[in-house]
């Protein structure tokens, strides 16, 4: 989650506030602020103002939380995109996940060990004080509970809370399998969320007057919807990790005498295809003697004067295999995405074991294959787009799934 406001940032990581986290604001500041009055008779302003204060103290320490995650994850060596605050709390967007169990519960219990030893910290704090009727040791005593609550709520194991990031790692360090492990916190998360919907809404229609039920059933609703996409990711990385590329490839490419001369190409392959109507996209290999002389980039043919067309070789011109960017039929379609996203290519040529062409992929054959294996349907107009654009779909962030695999998976 990076949208929102961004507010400044943090050890370099930018810190955002999404608009909804403005409605907790001004519902906690309400809330502490009536408790308070009617509590401890405070008069005038004085209990909204601290109510004020409690809330953005509410803000520091659910940053404090998240900084927790992020710098434990940067010490791994993983990019913290940003800190995002929003209605339920917070969310650290970072690049990729940890590569050992050890790591991943690392980074999990970062932000409750931040958030507990601030709960220490401040009921010390509050423990030395003279009264804990003032308001600065209501503030306090408050934010002490508020970080305590943090914490034992986020240790809850369900993903996408980070006691579901702690059980996550629990059973990939006890299967050796992340993808299980993802699988099984996500299922609990799916548990948890749908059983707080249904407590939260029961309890809020038999009980008069308490509106907490439908604060839990949202809360679950977050939950639930979240671990269900952490499932639907997962799902998406183990097919990329484990559909060989051979699949997303297209076969649909030319092999034409490399003695042919540029002129022959030209009006044989070039512009009767363009009049046909028929991709102007096509692959060319150059092959003469029985060896692939390389590819044939027709735009190479616009450096070259016509009055050469007529005797030099497509041979001549052909970009040798060995300088292409490729890659093997034994590779997956991970490999394939990542290596597209590095050389920023069209299209790569997929090799057999022998160094013969078997093949090239592109965007548009990598998300036909993904979209197929998930009973996705991918309109025809919409393939062509992403074939003449080179660009995947932006409700498809493949690149971004592929990167936050670990290496090691």
């Amino acid at each position: 989650m990076q949208s929102g406001a961004r507010i400044g940032s943090l050890f370099g990581i930018p810190l955002y506030i999404h608009s909804s986290w403005l409605l907790i604001l001004a519902l906690f500041t309400i809330a502490k602020g009536v408790a308070w009055q009617e509590t401890y008779n405070w008069g005038g302003a004085i209990p909204f103002v601290a109510g004020f204060i409690s809330s953005l103290l509410l803000f520091v320490s659910v940053v404090l939380h998240e900084l927790g995650h992020s710098l434990t994850a940067q010490t791994q060596g993983i990019k913290v995109n940003s800190i995002t605050l929003f209605l339920f709390g917070g969310v650290a967007a970072i690049d990729r996940e940890s590569k050992t169990p050890g790591q991943a519960f690392q980074v999990a219990i970062a932000g409750p060990a931040v958030s507990f030893a601030l709960f220490v910290l401040l009921s010390l704090l509050v423990s030395i004080l003279p009264s804990g009727s003032t308001p600065a040791g209501v503030l306090l005593g408050n934010l002490a509970t508020i970080n305590l609550v943090l914490c034992l709520f986020n240790l809850i194991p369900g993903l996408p809370l980070d006691g579901g990031q702690v059980l996550k790692a629990a059973i990939w360090k006890a299967t050796g399998d992340r993808f299980k492990a993802v699988r099984w916190a996500a299922q609990s998360g799916v548990f948890l969320g749908t059983g707080a919907i249904a407590f939260g809404l029961f309890v809020a229609l038999t009980v008069p007057g308490f509106t907490g039920g439908f604060w839990m059933a949202l809360i679950g609703w977050f939950i639930l919807q979240n671990a269900n996409n952490y499932g639907r990711i997962t799902r998406l990385q183990e097919l990329l990790i484990n559909t060989p590329v051979s699949e997303a490839m297209t076969r649909q490419f030319r092999v034409v005498d490399g003695q042919m001369t540029i002129r022959e190409f030209t009006d044989r392959y070039l512009l009767s295809e363009l009049y046909d109507g028929q991709s102007q996209h096509q692959p060319y290999f150059a092959a003469s003697n029985g060896r692939y002389r390389g590819a044939i980039d027709p735009q190479d043919l616009r450096t070259i004067e016509r009055s050469r067309w007529e005797m030099q070789t497509l041979e001549t011109i052909a970009h040798p295999i060995s300088e292409l960017v490729t890659l093997r039929e034994t590779a997956t379609v991970l490999d394939a995405i990542l290596q597209l996203e590095r050389s920023q290519l069209r299209e790569l040529t997929i090799l057999t074991p022998a160094d013969a062409v078997a093949g090239v992929v592109d965007r548009a054959g990598i998300v036909q294959t993904i979209a197929q294996k998930t009973g996705l349907a991918i309109p025809k107009a919409e393939v062509e787009r992403i074939k003449t654009e080179a660009r995947y779909p932006e409700n498809f962030p493949l690149v971004a799934i592929a990167k936050s695999i670990p290496l090691d998976s």
